[in-house]
């Protein structure tokens, strides 16, 4: 499977860019009661941790954050759209920087100070951010149908 397949034109879940289509700002930054975060917060933090993997594969020293709550920036009011763009873009980097690769499984250099991922090749960074994309977005496919926006305007698959 390719870089694109995982990241943008995915067949295990519906494509990022429509599972947040059509969403207005007002929308995507709603807190719903109870709900930790909204859509917009989910998306700053796909955002911080793709751009931070996608610089490290481009060999670009930044340490990782020494807490989690740094991961999850703070999302200004209307600033969806531009955040929306950011993600978009951020995908089509990382999937370039993949593709520029001509071995996938060249190593990270230097190596990612957390030790379960040390060993991490371009291919496992990619694989990495696409599961982290995966799971985030099962939380926005379900924050839209409890706003009662959901499917988007491209539709949704039924099976």
């Amino acid at each position: 499977m390719n870089s694109r397949e995982l990241l943008i034109d995915t067949f295990a879940f519906m494509p990022p860019r429509h599972a947040i289509d059509g969403l207005s700002p007002a929308d995507a930054e709603r807190r719903l009661p109870n709900a930790p975060h909204s859509i917009a917060e989910i998306v700053a933090h796909l955002v911080f941790w793709q751009t931070w993997f996608t610089r490290r594969a481009e060999g670009i020293h930044d340490a990782m954050v020494t807490s989690a709550a740094l991961g999850w920036p703070a999302v200004a009011d209307g600033s969806w759209n531009d955040l929306r763009s950011r993600f978009e873009a951020g995908l089509e980097r990382l999937a370039e920087v993949a593709g520029n690769v001509s071995n996938a499984d060249t190593l990270l250099s230097p190596p990612l100070e957390f030790p379960p991922l040390a060993h991490y090749t371009i291919r496992d960074t990619v694989t990495h951010v696409a599961n982290h994309n995966a799971h985030h977005f099962g939380q926005i496919v379900v924050l839209r149908q409890m706003m009662g926006l959901w499917p988007p305007p491209s539709g949704s698959w039924t099976f």
